[in-house]
Formats: C-alpha cells, structure tokens, sequence
C-alpha cells in the first residue's frame, strides 16, 4: 500500500527486513568486536563484507550512487560516509560504522559508534548522548503521532546535553529501496508533517556533533565532516511502525 508515496510494507515484507536486520545487527557486532588500535579501516570493510556475503546477503553500500565500499567508517570528526581505506585506526579515537544488507529484496540501515581504549570523556559523552537520543526518538514511533514528534524527541535531548544535530543530513524510509520517503530531520517542531501509521519502516538516525551542526565534506566527495573539527557520533537504527509502537528490525534477537 502506497501512502502519499509512503509505501506501507506487510508483515511478510518487515518480516524479510527484520531478517536482514539480524544480518546487520551481527555485522556490527563482528566489526566492532574486530576494532582495534593498529588496524587498517578497509580490513573491518573486509571483514563485513565477507560475513554478509556468507549469509547470502549483499552489502547494500558497495556500488550505491559509486560509494566503493561495503561500509561506511567515520573516525572523529568524520560524520558519515567515511571511505575505508589505509587509514589506521588508533586508542583514543571513535569510530562510527555504518552498515547496510540487502537481500531477498528488501534494505536494512543500521550504525553504531564504537570507542576505541580509553577515550576523552568528551567523546564518551557525544556517543552516549547520541546512543540515548536514539532510544528517546523510539518512544515516539506510534501510530497517530506526527514524524516530527520523532525528530524534536532527538533535537531537544541533543540540545539538552549541550551537543548539536546535524541538519543538512536526515533518516529515511526504507524498503525495496535503500532510502525511501519519508525523509526523517533530526530537529524540528512537534506536530508536524506526515502522520505515522502502521507499516511504515524508517531509519532513524541521529548524527550529534560536540560543537556546531554545521558540516563539510572532504576531497573525496563523500566524507562528511565537521566544519569546525569537533568529535561527532551516529547510531541508526531502522525500525517498523507497529500497533504496539516501535520494533527495532536492526537486532540480533
């Protein structure tokens, strides 16, 4: 069912995205498990897509609008996007990853921002702010509320703990298609916009930068980052609107 172009997914459909998602969620956890001081960010790419590919998936990234990569590594100030490459990854950083499954014909979008040893209680508190903002915005998924009830759950709390969000950046609906509408803004007023209804499949990510919101991005064309070089983190989770509120598809349960 098409919803104001919001194409809304049966239980067969979240069914076959909530698969995915446990292929996500333990793609994660591998990688994360596989970080460490010394190692290349293309040797965690390596290791996520050898693993989606074993499960009969296939790294939603790798060719995406040209991106050449299975995932997404951004370190530091790095927002999203990061290109895996000979970068070494060293004690001290955060390292946000971000993954995406395709299979059977449907997406699943999931990222976590892990620490690398002993890091600055700065960093600390930009990923559990953003991690805690995430979970907050979940509360909000329910039939019959607006979207961007979702979006001002993430930007208050944000803001609360002294962080910004990013705003040129946004979450998305997600199905056949990697992004879909509607699109998800990590700020705003409540009460606004599309009303959530049953069905609905959105990505939900908060992007949390230390200082300003605002964002560049690198040579590459790809690497976003902070214009003024502070740390950021980002946790995405994609999630099914359901009678009973919001189910994490991006679970390893």
């Amino acid at each position: 069912m098409i919803l104001h172009m919001i194409e809304l997914k049966t239980e067969r459909e979240i069914q076959i995205i909530r698969n995915n998602g446990k292929i996500l969620a333990k793609t994660l956890k591998l990688v994360g498990e596989g970080i460490h001081s010394g190692i290349k960010t293309k040797e965690l790419d390596r290791l996520a897509e050898d693993f989606i590919k074993k499960q009969g998936a296939y790294p939603a990234f790798k060719g995406y609008r040209g991106f050449p990569n299975s995932i997404c590594v951004s370190i530091n100030e790095e927002v999203v996007h990061g290109i895996p490459g000979e970068r070494i990854i060293q004690e001290g950083e955060i390292v946000s990853v971000d993954v995406g499954v395709f299979k059977d014909g449907y997406y699943a979008d999931g990222a976590y921002t892990f620490q690398v040893g002993e890091v600055s209680a700065e960093a600390q508190k930009v990923m559990r702010v953003t991690q805690f903002a995430l979970e907050n915005a979940l509360s909000f998924v329910q039939e019959g509320r607006h979207l961007s009830d979702i979006s001002h759950a993430i930007q208050s709390f944000v803001e609360e703990n002294g962080f910004s969000v990013v705003r040129d950046l946004v979450g998305h609906g997600i199905g056949k298609r990697l992004h879909e509408e509607p699109q998800i803004p990590n700020f705003g007023r409540p009460g606004q916009g599309v009303v959530l209804k049953k069905g609905m499949v959105l990505a939900i990510e908060p992007m949390v930068n230390v200082g300003s919101y605002e964002i560049d991005s690198r040579d590459d064309h790809w690497t976003i980052i902070t214009r003024d070089s502070s740390l950021s983190a980002h946790f995405e989770h994609t999630v099914a609107v359901t009678e009973n509120g919001a189910e994490v598809l991006t679970v390893d349960s």
